[in-house]
């Protein structure tokens, strides 16, 4: 269903430009939200999405502009007063608090009070209310921990709209979700739409976008592009105002999978029976000069499992291990690094980046990792190291002092990726490199790639898009039920083909 355009907008923002120190965020922004629509904010990491949803949620003051709500003009100083103006925010990072209920979850802060205390009984009433109107059945007694992901989206979202919000603003609520959860997650947003409710969206998947949007405003580099009906704009030309060009990049990095690799010198990897019980079952796994091993798989298939067991970062219990062909111990992360194996996790909050360090003092991290803590990095080494990287990199703003969980999630998997190359790796292990990231940000690192390994680098690269694992690998290694179930060139298969080898493989086992 699209808003009729006709109908008064509930949010009218208009001119909107915020400043950081050296950075103009937003400059002359508009924005429009109407009742019963669901709107997708388009744009790369660092467009200006998240700015102007904290513009319009009260977490940044506006340096000009205007914001209207509801026909009123508004100055938000304070997220409480933009949910006094009716707009609720569910944010990526759920912020819900998983040692309580569903039901105090649900109605934190909103708790019925009889006689001066809460009367918890006519509380849980009223949360499974407002869940049932949601069209949920959850036990509101029972613990918030115990519930998937998913289930804790939507329960953030009955606490958002236990107020009767007019405006829900979703920030990534798909990112951790499968597809069966994803759809749960759809439904409930349009019953929402259909009740009048304007929903502002944001995601990096697009086909979830042209799924579910009715509109989409497009932003590139803090600065509006335009504002278009989804069923109107093409993918490929959504694209190509997102990054402001037109993207031939993925489509060209293809042909890197074709590229011929010495496959009769030493392989700079070779792991045979390598495993841990309970965990992986044995694997063999083998990476050349200048190649590119993808490994593929569904969700809990053991892709993951395995580069962890090959970086130490988990001690295998078998296999062994050859670096050039001579036997190498890794039972540890300073083994692989000591061997020049360099891995960047797939968690980049929890494993990766050090929000309250710059970039400059995390790209260096690995490199003092690789001295020891006794020989510090010094402050005009660490600039050098950052310039050499950023711009090679074109991580954004190029600027070295900025904290480094300042920067969107596409520039901080930039720095991640400049970290381990600053050691000079002979083996880089990426871990959802592209995850969470959007088109332009993934083209840069999908780019970058293929450039390492057309200078000799040995990647391992795992993806949960199989079109992207198979664009950018020369071989793939195919996992399913945490083991290794084959390997398959690239370049001779499509996605069709490697899902119907996962799940040939699937009927060959249940008829075994």
């Amino acid at each position: 269903m699209l808003a009729d355009t006709e109908v008064a907008p509930v949010v009218e923002m208009r001119g909107i430009t915020i400043e950081f120190p050296g950075v103009k965020a937003l400059v002359g922004v508009d924005f429009t939200l109407r009742p019963g629509e669901i709107h997708t904010l388009m744009g790369e990491n660092g467009a200006g999405k998240s700015t102007l949803i904290k513009a319009l949620t009260g977490v940044y003051a506006i340096d000009a502009g205007t914001i209207t709500v509801g026909g009123r003009q508004r100055e938000f100083r304070t997220t409480a007063d933009a949910q006094a103006a009716g707009i609720s925010t569910v944010y990526q990072e759920i912020n819900l608090c998983t040692n309580l209920t569903v039901g105090e979850n649900v109605m934190l802060g909103h708790e019925v009070r009889t006689a001066g205390r809460i009367d918890w009984r006519a509380t849980h009433r009223d949360a499974a209310r407002h869940l049932a109107g949601l069209g949920l059945e959850i036990d509101t007694h029972s613990l918030l921990a115990t519930h998937s992901i998913a289930v804790q989206q939507l329960v953030a979202i009955s606490r958002a709209m236990v107020t009767e919000s007019r405006v829900l603003v979703l920030d990534e609520p798909t990112s951790s979700l499968d597809r069966g959860e994803v759809e749960q997650l759809f439904a409930v947003m349009r019953d929402l739409r259909a009740r009048g409710v304007a929903i502002l969206f944001v995601t990096h998947f697009l086909d979830q976008v042209y799924e579910i949007s009715d509109r989409l405003t497009v932003l590139r580099n803090g600065a509006l592009v335009g504002e278009y009906p989804a069923a109107e704009l093409p993918r490929a030309e959504l694209i190509s105002l997102m990054i402001g060009r037109e993207l031939d990049e993925l489509s060209a990095l293809s042909r890197t999978a074709v590229r011929e690799i010495d496959r009769d010198a030493e392989p700079v990897f070779h792991a045979a029976e390598l495993g841990r019980h309970g965990m992986l079952a044995p694997a063999d796994l083998e990476v050349f000069d200048g190649e590119v091993v993808g490994i593929a798989g569904l969700l809990g298939s053991g892709r993951t499992e395995l580069v962890r067991l090959v970086y130490g970062a988990v001690r295998p219990d078998s296999g062994r291990v050859r670096i050039r062909g001579k036997a190498a111990r890794i039972t540890s992360p300073r083994h692989a690094i000591d061997h020049r194996i360099a891995f960047s996790s797939e968690d980049r909050r929890a494993e990766g980046i050090i929000g309250d360090l710059t970039v400059a003092e995390n790209i260096v991290l690995g490199i003092q990792a690789k001295r020891g803590w006794l020989r510090k990095v010094r402050r005009a080494e660490a600039l050098a190291v950052f310039a050499d990287y950023a711009a090679a990199l074109g991580v954004r703003p190029s600027d070295p002092n900025r904290l480094v969980r300042d920067l969107s999630g596409g520039n901080q998997q930039k720095v991640l990726l400049a970290r381990w190359l600053a050691t000079a790796p002979q083996l880089i292990i990426l871990d959802e490199p592209t995850r969470g990231i959007d088109i332009g940000a993934k083209a840069d690192i999908q780019r970058k790639v293929a450039e390492l390994a057309g200078q000799g680098l040995a990647v391992v690269f795992i993806s949960s898009e199989l079109e992207e694992v198979l664009r950018i690998s020369q071989r793939v290694v195919v996992m399913r039920d945490r083991r290794k179930i084959g390997e398959l060139v690239s370049h001779d298969i499509d996605v069709a083909d490697l899902v119907d080898y996962i799940a040939r493989h699937e009927i060959a086992e249940t008829v075994a």
